[in-house]
């Protein structure tokens, strides 16, 4: 698990609770039902207007991945195709159907036993293809109705506010609670700026990242489970997938 969202949003958090504190505010001025209830509420409904009702269930589905999710590194891929490669050398392709017997991660032992069945090597990069398309394209989805939703929010959050001021206008002859309305009113815009800053974007954007991680992952077994179909020296395969690698991620993959 990468705790960097769960780092960022408790500092975030934390710099604006410090702020009111600092400024004398309490906490429990911003901690309004009404307005949170339509800002979270409503922007959560109009991102699922904007798209199917499959697409919000599938990135509901996908939200505890923006917290708990975690990437490989490309030196544990990397090494696990090096012992395949040398495996299949040393025992022929057909040893690699034991190998994916045992193998967890469901992409590469689907990938192992086509090889073992004797696919056709064009025929097996295309189905591999297919197969990161999908899935990059579900996981994206789920990144998209987040950032959607993040999108909407600001807008939701001043609706709000316009409600709310609206009431305080029918109230102007009572102006000693006017000060104490209109300062309610715009906790719906807070609210509004505060989810899609600090909650909805970071989690669209977090899950466009892992998305990329693992699009990456499924690209490196791709790569090196075709080089192990065409009985690439194992040595040679590890130098060809370390190059795959981006300059930034090199410390891992050695």
């Amino acid at each position: 698990m990468d705790p960097a969202i769960l780092i960022g949003l408790v500092i975030a958090f934390g710099s604006l609770f410090a702020m009111m504190t600092l400024e004398g505010t309490a906490v429990t001025a911003i901690l309004i039902p009404a307005p949170m209830i339509l800002v979270l509420g409503a922007s959560l409904a109009v991102g699922m207007a904007g798209g199917t009702l499959s697409d919000t269930l599938s990135a509901l589905k996908a939200l505890p991945k923006a917290f708990i999710g975690k990437s490989v590194k490309p030196k544990v891929t990397i090494a696990r195709l090096v012992t395949l490669a040398e495996t299949a050398r040393a025992e022929g392709l057909l040893a690699l159907e034991q190998e994916a017997e045992n193998e967890s991660d469901p992409f590469l032992k689907r990938a192992l036993q086509s090889v073992a069945d004797g696919t056709d090597g064009e025929e097996l990069r295309i189905l591999l293809e297919d197969e990161i398309h999908t899935a990059d394209r579900t996981a994206r989805n789920a990144a998209r109705y987040f950032t959607s939703v993040g999108g909407y929010a600001p807008t939701i959050g001043i609706i709000g506010t316009v409600v709310s001021l609206i009431h305080v206008l029918e109230k102007l002859d009572s102006p000693a609670t006017l000060g104490p309305m209109i300062a309610t009113a715009f906790v719906a815009t807070l609210w509004g700026l505060l989810s899609a800053n600090f909650i909805f974007l970071p989690i669209g954007t977090r899950l466009k990242r892992l998305a990329e991680l693992e699009n990456e992952r499924m690209t490196l077994l791709m790569e090196g489970v075709l080089a192990i179909h065409a009985g690439s020296q194992p040595r040679l395969l590890g130098e060809r997938l370390r190059a795959m690698v981006p300059r930034a991620k090199d410390s891992e993959a050695a």
